[in-house]
């Protein structure tokens, strides 16, 4: 039997199914009866070998959870308009989108995404509700410190009161549903052994990074987007960089990682190795991140706390 490619493009009101292998293409409303509508058209799972789509934040949120039982390829917009580029397609509409995504699952050859684990879409959305709330309390912090009238800093004082109640109820209710789950619980009790890492670092790659214990020291760098891209062109050699990868997951290593290098003697020494080596002090700190990423993924790999190592 004929193993199909489906690209769906999705939007706020529509979206726009094709498949690579039938050349068949539809369009739906982006709406419970048109997800229905979608998983009629797709046809059996057996059939499939996978579904892409590009991620839309809060729209590709209900096609996940609509087509859960498919085998889905989640792909960053950036590669995809790339691929597109790259194969002469320069035309951008929604239909062109999903022959577009079709046809980058079939060629490339994606594999499908692994299947989430109960409970990941309600911590993941608990988790970017406490990543908004925490922008929030800094930008009111700023502007507490920065009102000349008094009027204006009580009401900001009164409004960061309550975003740090709503943190709080928040955070607790990740901690509640992580310790409900014994896999994700002993993650944590791992992670949290770490110097460095805390409650929330914890949770955070708890939810943010399940490929912990199941990649690559590589795979893992690159997904938190700490791995160095290197630039080079015949003899000139540029500076590397950092890019791509998980932003959040980024955003909350940095300050567990500076706390690390006060505190934890692996990461201190080999920070200190390279600060002393004459590497840029950012860099230094990229790196650390980096290591403690990668030692986390150890740790989980092994299923065992952090132990100190002899200097």
């Amino acid at each position: 039997m004929t193993e199909l490619t489906i690209g769906v493009d999705i939007s706020k009101d529509h979206l726009d199914a094709a498949c690579f292998t039938s050349g068949r293409q539809a369009r739906f409303a982006n709406d419970a009866a048109g997800l229905k509508a979608l998983r009629h058209w797709i046809g059996p799972v057996q059939r499939v070998a996978r579904l892409v789509y590009e991620a839309t934040g809060r729209y590709h949120a209900r096609l996940e959870q609509a087509l859960a039982a498919w085998p889905l390829v989640k792909v960053d917009p950036l590669r995809a308009r790339r691929f597109a580029e790259a194969s002469g397609t320069r035309a951008k509409t929604d239909a062109v989108d999903a022959r577009m995504l079709a046809r980058m699952g079939f060629q490339l050859a994606l594999p499908p995404d692994p299947p989430v684990a109960p409970g990941t879409r309600e911590l993941k959305a608990l988790q970017t509700a406490r990543d908004g709330l925490v922008r929030d309390r800094t930008a009111l912090i700023q502007r507490e410190t920065h009102a000349a009238l008094p009027l204006l800093r009580r009401l900001a004082a009164r409004a960061l009161r309550l975003v740090d109640a709503q943190i709080a109820e928040v955070e607790a209710a990740i901690a509640q549903r992580i310790a409900a789950d014994p896999i994700r619980a002993r993650r944590q009790e791992i992670l949290v052994s770490i110097p460095g890492v805390g409650p929330q670092l914890s949770a955070l790659l708890v939810v943010g990074m399940p490929e912990l214990g199941a990649a690559s020291a590589k795979e893992i760098a690159a997904l938190a987007g700490v791995a160095p891209t290197t630039r080079q062109s015949g003899q000139w050699t540029g500076k590397a960089w950092i890019s791509g990868g998980r932003a959040d997951v980024r955003r909350g290593l940095f300050m567990p990682t500076l706390n690390a290098v006060r505190h934890n003697p692996d990461i201190r020494r080999f920070y200190g190795r390279l600060v002393a080596a004459g590497k840029p002090k950012k860099l230094a700190l990229v790196a650390a991140m980096r290591k403690l990423l990668i030692l986390a993924n150890v740790l989980i790999t092994q299923d065992r706390p952090w132990e100190p190592r002899p200097a």
